[in-house]
């Protein structure tokens, strides 16, 4: 019996997160890993529940092929630990305070010495390698007080187990649509020339936060993009306080997020009459949207979505070199993407049911952009559903 000192309001079932630990074990087992040490804040809060802004200091999860995984950081941040893992009290375990910034000792010195005296001295231990988490001095720190353990990469494996979503993850993904959709259509309300940039983001945030009903917002991992005019060509520039213009055409990229899973939903709004050149952008972009959709089923390719997408696009002559889409579920900042998966002419992973993805074929062009896009979800048959329901469209506002 696992010992609680808290009432917990965990955000999923028992079975599901067992069901989460059977794939990340089967992984592990795939690739010769014993413990594998997990660092990634998405797929910690995957794996175990854990919710908290503490991933600024060094933080993880041991996997075991045999025990409940075990939470370890930063002393004040087990007190976070045993109010939002599903496992036991004594499956959470922090590091003193003198260990976060020292310039004397490492948090990976104590989180060896933690594997030593579980015995696990020589283990086989997988490490995310590729991680905004892990640190270069992590791993030398690593490697040097654990000398009898082998460090094997375990980049993204449990990024790729997470692809295929549970009934559950689909429910907090609707709900997280539901106020992409709300953001949306606040923009449209208040997006006029002489509007300052800030207050317009100020009530995107709000909206996000406020929620809908009872489904209160989380923040989400990205914050709101909104470049307009030329600097429309940067696709990821955020605000500043100058106000919106007539004759500048402003992309919106935002999601919603409920319990820390993501619907992102980017919508241009053109402010007075568009150039010929926006309209015929439009309708490539939207016939190639619609295309990509279509081919965006289960036992196709990645590829065939993006193949899909291009050819309207070429017979209308515009080129993009960039992927269209990636997977989208449960993330933290920096990034709402899964990291594994992209859509476009390279991939050849097959689609299965259940996937998710941001289909994303921005236009950054020399000196203007356009975005519209859709977050789907991969169906038992038939082609893609999109989570969110607005016009697929270029917003005119005369």
């Amino acid at each position: 019996m696992r010992y609680h000192r808290f009432q917990k309001n965990l955000p999923f079932t028992e079975a599901e997160f067992e069901r989460r630990l059977a794939l990340v074990r089967g992984a592990m087992d795939r690739a010769g890993i014993e413990v594998l040490f997990v660092t990634d804040p998405s797929n910690m809060a995957w794996i175990t529940g854990y919710d908290g802004w503490s991933f600024y200091v060094h933080q993880g999860v041991l996997v075991f092929h045999d025990a409940d995984p075990v939470w370890w950081g930063r002393n004040q941040d087990a007190n976070g630990a045993v109010r939002t893992v599903w496992m036991g009290d004594d499956r959470v375990i922090g590091y003193a305070d003198n260990y976060v910034q020292s310039t004397e000792r490492h948090p990976m010195d104590d989180l060896s010495q933690r594997l030593i005296g579980m015995g696990l001295g020589t283990t086989r231990l997988g490490v995310e390698m590729e991680n905004y988490y892990f640190s270069a001095r992590a791993y030398m720190a690593l490697h040097d007080s654990l000398p009898g353990a082998k460090l094997i990469d375990a980049t993204a494996l449990v990024n790729w187990q997470r692809g295929i979503k549970s009934d559950e993850e689909l429910v907090y993904m609707r709900k997280a649509a539901a106020i992409s959709e709300k953001i949306v259509d606040g923009l449209m309300e208040r997006v006029e020339p002489g509007v300052p940039k800030n207050e317009v983001v100020a009530e995107i945030q709000r909206d996000a936060i406020m929620g809908i009903d009872d489904d209160w917002g989380d923040y989400a991992s990205i914050v709101p993009l909104l470049p307009s005019g030329s600097d429309a060509a940067a696709p990821h520039l955020t605000w500043d306080g100058r106000p919106f213009q007539k004759g500048e055409a402003t992309f919106f990229e935002i999601s919603g997020c409920y319990r820390r899973y993501h619907a992102p939903f980017c919508r241009t709004i053109f402010l007075g009459e568009p150039p010929d050149i926006f309209r015929s952008a439009e309708a490539a972009l939207v016939e190639g949207l619609e295309a990509g959709l279509d081919a965006a089923r289960a036992g196709n390719r990645a590829r065939d979505v993006a193949e899909a997408l291009a050819a309207p696009l070429e017979r209308a002559g515009i080129e993009r070199g960039a992927r269209c889409g990636y997977p989208i579920g449960l993330s933290y900042p920096p990034d709402w993407g899964e990291r594994t998966i992209s859509l476009r002419a390279e991939d050849e992973t097959v689609l299965e049911p259940g996937m998710t993805f941001h289909f994303m074929p921005g236009l950054w062009m020399s000196d203007w952009g356009l975005e519209i896009t859709e977050s789907i979800l991969i169906k038992e048959s038939g082609a893609a559903e999109c989570f969110c329901d607005r016009p697929r469209k270029m917003y005119v506002k005369p």
